[in-house]
């Protein structure tokens, strides 16, 4: 149990994957404007994380390893993200329009959003087992969720905040990651 825990308040807080690991950034600056818009594209990572860090472990050891074709690792790995992504796709362009609309060509991009592919790999890096790597999937998943989620509550504040005209929009944002990036270091040595 306690490897466990070392492993979620390592991906959540310590080794965010976006905010330490720098996965993720397309996704984070892009769908950081709004928090309901970061809800619905953390829930939807969340979603594609998990279960690609499932399906991910179970093709490397009953499928790859076995066949002794590893070196195909990522793009089977792509595959299995590209069909999840899709599912996710389906579900909520059916369970939620406006979610689906706000999301516009992020939900896609979840496809190659590297943090996805990038934890499927390091999982197998780290030599997790199964539980090992549901878990640090779904840790990694509520890190990102919880860096798109409070970038997009500062970013919904700077729209009323008197901000030089050279520093709204982007540049105001990059600096704010950085700051985020930095609060986050805070948590180092944590374990």
């Amino acid at each position: 149990m306690r490897d466990i825990s070392i492993i979620v308040i390592s991906a959540v807080l310590i080794n965010n994957i976006v905010l330490s690991q720098f996965l993720g950034i397309c996704p984070f600056l892009g769908v950081s404007k709004k928090v309901s818009s970061a809800v619905g594209m953390g829930l939807a990572v969340t979603f594609v994380l998990t279960f690609a860090g499932m399906i991910t472990w179970f093709v490397q050891q009953f499928v790859l390893i076995p066949l002794e074709i590893e070196y195909l690792q990522t793009i089977a790995f792509i595959l299995v993200i590209a069909s999840l992504v899709q599912f996710v796709e389906m579900v909520v362009k059916k369970t939620s329009p406006d979610l689906y609309k706000a999301l516009g060509v992020y939900l896609p991009l979840i496809t190659t959003n590297c943090a996805v592919l990038g934890v499927s790999i390091l999982n197998i890096q780290k030599t997790y087992g199964f539980l090992d790597s549901v878990v640090n999937s779904f840790a990694n998943a509520i890190g990102f969720t919880l860096a798109l989620v409070l970038m997009a509550g500062i970013r919904e504040r700077l729209e009323d905040a008197d901000i030089p005209a050279s520093l709204k929009g982007l540049p105001i944002s990059l600096i704010t990651a950085a700051l985020m990036s930095i609060a986050f270091m805070g948590f180092t040595g944590l374990i």
